[in-house]
């Protein structure tokens, strides 16, 4: 379908969703739903590596994002995978209907550096708003890790919570994170409320040991449950703004008498500005970056092309290229661009735990997460925070007026100063989410 019809339809069922919400908020929870099986075998396979399957690994999405390996069915038509793909986990998503084109290793528990402030924005976004003001104690910056990146904040200085959160996303500033947990009366109940976010969003791969990412024993992650993260974090209009900012001025010293001094960052995600031999990505809107001695590279990536929006997350590549990180995951987002509509999903990204219970119970969701019946998992014995397979139930699907009226969302998306509002469907069978223009 051209875009310029796909355009027309959201915009008409954007409409249809501000008319009607009153009336849908008022039919019952139980209203029908119809779920129909997943295809059960690849149109083709000629680049898929379904590995064996691992009982200590999460299944959550799906049996198959458990498994080692390569997972991808290809229809007619769809490309095939990049070749020169190094990392040791991977995974490509459509950020909207949560299908996983493709995926590697998608839950194996690594290391995630500063991609973990994903979460703790995802978190403590709601906590403060951005105007409030905060004097920096010494103790504020107590703790952070040898060699940790920073943003520059200093002691007996005034900041905003906006200042703090560009600091986060543009510089990685292990000093801005603390400064935040602090706010939140400290590392330990930051890490307590990470935690509990992940284990909400059925992120059960991961293990929260610090706020800011820097390593730490026991310290896990997987590029499923960052991509969780991301998505979660993008339907907060804050967050959405912070991780797409290129450029942004950051308050300095302030001399008696003088007015306050600033001084420029640029944000650290090569695809978002371009920088240190990276080409721009095309329609690239964040998301976050890390990269520590211990995790190697790491990063989440989300764009839209042609009202399509994924995305990509990479985890530890080998390759030697310089910047890998960012050229496999461009890569990964080419080819997923290219793949609409040709593949046929190995898994799915699923819903808050919360969230599909509000939905089942005719609640709303907590904490802005996507909420939409999926695939769900619990903990189960092991190493930290391990997980064991999850009971594999079919997508649910909403019927009639609902289906129709969930397709409607608006996300503000800034990149490099320029400002793009691009109609976003988001799978929300039971409620209606509308994300207002600014």
């Amino acid at each position: 379908m051209p875009a310029v019809e796909k355009t027309a339809i959201r915009t008409a069922l954007a409409v249809t969703a501000a008319a009607l919400l009153p009336a849908l908020c008022a039919v019952p929870a139980s209203a029908a739903t119809v779920t129909g099986p997943k295809p059960s075998a690849p149109k083709s396979s000629a680049t898929a590596s379904p590995g064996s399957a691992k009982t200590s690994r999460s299944q959550v999405g799906g049996a198959r994002l458990g498994r080692t390996g390569t997972q991808v069915q290809l229809g007619s038509g769809a490309p095939v995978l990049p070749k020169d793909l190094s990392g040791e986990s991977w995974i490509v998503a459509d950020a909207e209907s949560g299908d996983v084109l493709a995926s590697h290793d998608a839950h194996r528990r690594l290391a995630p550096a500063s991609t973990l402030k994903m979460l703790l924005a995802d978190t403590l976004l709601p906590e403060f708003p951005p105007t409030q003001t905060h004097k920096v104690l010494p103790s504020d910056l107590a703790g952070m890790g040898e060699g940790s990146s920073l943003v520059g904040i200093k002691e007996n200085l005034t900041y905003t919570v906006h200042d703090l959160w560009l600091g986060v996303f543009l510089r990685s500033g292990n000093d801005a994170v603390h400064v935040l947990a602090a706010m939140n009366h400290g590392v330990p109940k930051t890490v307590r409320d990470m935690q509990a976010h992940a284990d909400d969003l059925q992120a059960l791969d991961t293990h929260v040991v610090s706020p800011d990412g820097y390593d730490a024993p026991g310290q896990v992650s997987s590029a499923y449950d960052l991509t969780l993260f991301a998505r979660s974090g993008l339907q907060k209009k804050d967050f959405r703004e912070y991780c797409s900012t290129a450029t942004a001025q950051f308050p300095g010293v302030k001399k008696k008498g003088k007015k306050r001094e600033t001084f420029g960052i640029q944000n650290t995600n090569r695809l978002l500005t371009g920088a240190d031999g990276v080409t721009q990505y095309k329609g690239i809107a964040g998301v976050k970056n890390g990269n520590t001695t211990h995790a190697g590279a790491t990063y989440t990536a989300v764009a839209e092309r042609d009202g399509h929006v994924l995305l990509v997350t990479v985890m530890k590549p080998s390759s030697a290229e310089s910047q890998a990180v960012y050229k496999e995951a461009a890569r990964l987002l080419d080819w997923g661009f290219a793949s609409e509509g040709k593949v046929t999903p190995v898994g799915e990204l699923v819903a808050p735990g919360s969230s599909a219970a509000a939905g089942r119970s005719g609640g709303t969701a907590k904490n802005g997460g996507a909420a939409h019946e999926g695939k769900g998992g619990t903990r189960g014995a092991g190493t930290g925070h391990s997980s064991g397979p999850a009971a594999a139930s079919e997508k649910g699907r909403s019927s009639g007026v609902g289906t129709a009226l969930a397709i409607s969302a608006g996300v503000l998306l800034l990149l490099a100063g320029a400002v793009f509002l691009v109609n976003r469907r988001w799978p929300l069978p039971d409620l209606v989410r509308r994300f207002p223009r600014r």
